[in-house]
Formats: C-alpha cells, structure tokens, sequence
C-alpha cells in the first residue's frame, strides 16, 4: 500500500444517482476486504453508507446534454483539477471512475500517466456512440468494469484489461417481486391499475421530460377514471421542480400521488411504467414490468446526438434484445397522445404482458452475476499487481 500507515486509500468519483448505486455494489464487496481503508471523492449517499467521504457534492456533475454540460463546464472543470492536484499529491492505490465518461477519463489519463492504477466501472456506450473513445479508455484505463456481456468482447480486442461484473440491479432486484405489498407500502388500491412515471432523477431531465409524461398520465385518467399515477421523486430538489413546472403547466389537477424516493416500490407496484431513458428502464424491466421509453432534451444537444448514434435503439432493454421490445420515442416523437396510446396497449394486452415478463425474466438471468465480490476481487487484484 502506497501510505506510510499501510492504511489504503481509495479514490472514486460517480456523477450521479445511476452511478451512486453502482458504486454502493461495488464498495459493499470491497469494504469488508479493506476495513480501514480511507475513500473518498465524489459521490452520493449510497457510497456513504460504507463510509465513503464526499469532498464535493454529487449533484454538481449531475449535468446531461451538450449544451447544458458548456453552461457548467467552468464550475466543474475547476472541481476535476482540484480534485486531481489533490489525489497527484495523496497517490491513492487505485481511482475508480464510476461511469461520468466526460469528468472521469480525462482524470484517469493523469492519474494513470503519474502511476496511480486507474479502474473504470461500467463502459462508456462506445458500442451505441462515438465509438472511437475506445482510444482514449485504453490510455485512461488500466482494468475495465463492464457491466453487460457483450461489452467483454469488445475490450479483450483493443487489449484493455476488462472483467464482466454482471450488471449490480440483476442482483438488488427478485426474480420476482410482490406487487400487492407494494401497494399496500404506497396505500394503492389493490385493484386499480396503476402507472408509474419516472421523468428522470437529474434536474435537466425533469427539465424537458416532465409536462409531456403528466400530459400522458391525464390522458390515460380520461380514458380510465379509476387509474392511479405514481410520481417517485430522486430528492427535495427534484420534488420542488417537478410541482413547479406542473403547476406552471396547468397540469396540477391531473390526481398524482408524488413520493420520495422509494422508486423500485412505484415499479413493484405498476402494471405499466413511462420512463425516461437510462438506468430507470433496466430497473424496469428487471421488475419485469411493460414500460414505454421516451426522452427529451434541449433541441440543439438532439440534433447533434440523434446524428452520431450507431443503432436503432436509445432504450436499455432493446439494446439488450437487439430489437424494438418496448415503444421509444424521442423528442418530438414523445407526444403525449402517442405514449398514452402506447401505454394503453400494455395496459389492456394480456398476451403482450406476458410476453414481455418472459423476455425480462431471461434478460435477467443473463446480468445475474456476484457482481460485489466480482468487482471487489478485480479492484484488490489491481491494488496488488502495482
């Protein structure tokens, strides 16, 4: 170990609520194995519970989209050098970059050059965009943490170090869940059927995705009365915003029930899901629920990105399965009347519902992995061979 006290000291970063849980998985194997290590950095509440130190707040890199990373780029460029003269100056054993490609590969390329191992956990979607980043890992990186199957392959070919780890949701969540006692936890009506929406957990993404998903949810209650809609909310300050903009929208009379947190419950609980596209539509499906995938973002950032991507799909599951499982519509495309059509589908088609579980149900086996112990060992292996 590289302190004068033998003590170990890990260095991490994770931007946002996604990669808060993904480390969490990671240090509730790690932990145990280095019992006085020191970690700190960047990172949620998550992380904390294993007592990791936060030396900035998560929220400030919690920022997607082109145009809206260019407005913060000062105040978070400034958070990387400093947090990288710190750690040249402190030579932690290993810095673990969980996903936040944009903040963490330019750290990791200096960390690395100085000698620190460097560890990146879960791959940037070079297989979705942007491919030629694979260039710029290999020189960040000293040992990949991929977190889908596929991805193993594509990294043993450009000689990047890589462990698949399966991805941590396939084990946080059942095989099978109980949705009668997720009602019962949110008081739901046991017979109703019942939407949850999920608009995303970054404030950019409840932004732009907000008036068109409770435009949905109205619809759906005209057409369904006795329908019940549930609004998980990531934080404090994603719950204000959202009211604002809902009741700047005139949307405040459509009957949602808004919750703290709790979101795997507002799945458990939902014949049907509308969710914003990213992590939330994994966890989805590893509830095995029919969910329609939109997203909307500033139109300036969507015109770049819809012109730079490698396949069909935005959507994890479909990703997955290679095809149009559920509905995706993006941008202009995520009319409320579409989604509501879309989402009255799954509602009403017995036959779709089951077909879906099945495919969810193999989707989930197929991430199942120990993925603490895994990433945990490849983590210590890492510390040992430097």
């Amino acid at each position: 170990m590289t302190t004068q006290t033998n003590r170990p000291i890990i260095a991490m970063v994770a931007g946002e609520t996604s990669g808060d849980m993904l480390a969490n998985r990671l240090l509730s194997g790690l932990r145990p194995a280095l019992p006085d290590a020191r970690m700190h950095g960047i990172g949620g509440p998550r992380m904390a519970e294993h007592g990791f130190i936060n030396d900035w707040p998560m929220d400030k890199l919690s920022v997607r989209g082109l145009f809206e990373v260019l407005a913060h780029y000062r105040e978070i460029s400034g958070i990387r050098k400093q947090l990288r003269e710190q750690l040249l100056l402190e030579k932690p054993d290993v810095f673990i970059g969980v996903d936040a490609p944009d903040f963490n590969l330019d750290l990791e390329i200096q960390l690395k050059r100085a000698g620190i191992p460097t560890m990146h956990y879960i791959s940037p979607s070079i297989w979705a965009w942007r491919g030629g980043r694979i260039k710029k890992i290999a020189e960040a990186v000293s040992h990949m943490l991929v977190v889908f199957p596929f991805e193993e392959e594509i990294y043993r070919k450009a000689g990047i170090p890589v462990t698949y780890v399966g991805h941590p949701l396939a084990q946080v969540i059942p095989m099978e869940t109980d949705m009668a006692a997720a009602r019962d936890e949110l008081g739901l009506d046991k017979n109703a059927r019942v939407v949850t929406i999920l608009p995303g957990s970054r404030m950019s993404e409840i932004k732009y995705n907000t008036e068109a998903f409770i435009q949905t949810a109205k619809i759906l209650c005209q057409r369904d009365p006795h329908l019940q809609i549930v609004v998980p909310m990531a934080g404090d300050k994603q719950r204000s915003y959202y009211i604002k903009l809902v009741v700047d929208a005139k949307l405040d009379n459509v009957p949602v029930l808004l919750i703290d947190g709790r979101s795997h419950t507002a799945i458990a609980a939902a014949n049907a899901v509308l969710v914003a596209s990213g992590t939330a539509s994994l966890e989805v499906a590893l509830f095995k629920k029919p969910m329609v995938i939109a997203y909307k973002m500033i139109e300036a950032s969507w015109q770049i990105l819809r012109h730079m991507g490698y396949q069909p799909w935005i959507g994890l599951p479909n990703i997955l399965s290679r095809e149009f499982l559920v509905p995706e519509f993006l941008q202009s495309a995520a009319r409320p009347d579409a989604m509501a059509d879309a989402l009255w589908q799954q509602l009403s088609d017995e036959a779709l519902q089951e077909r879906l579980k099945q495919r969810f149900v193999d989707m989930h086996h197929s991430l199942l992995r120990d993925t603490a112990n895994v990433s945990a060992q490849a983590v210590l292996q890492l510390i040992s061979a430097s």
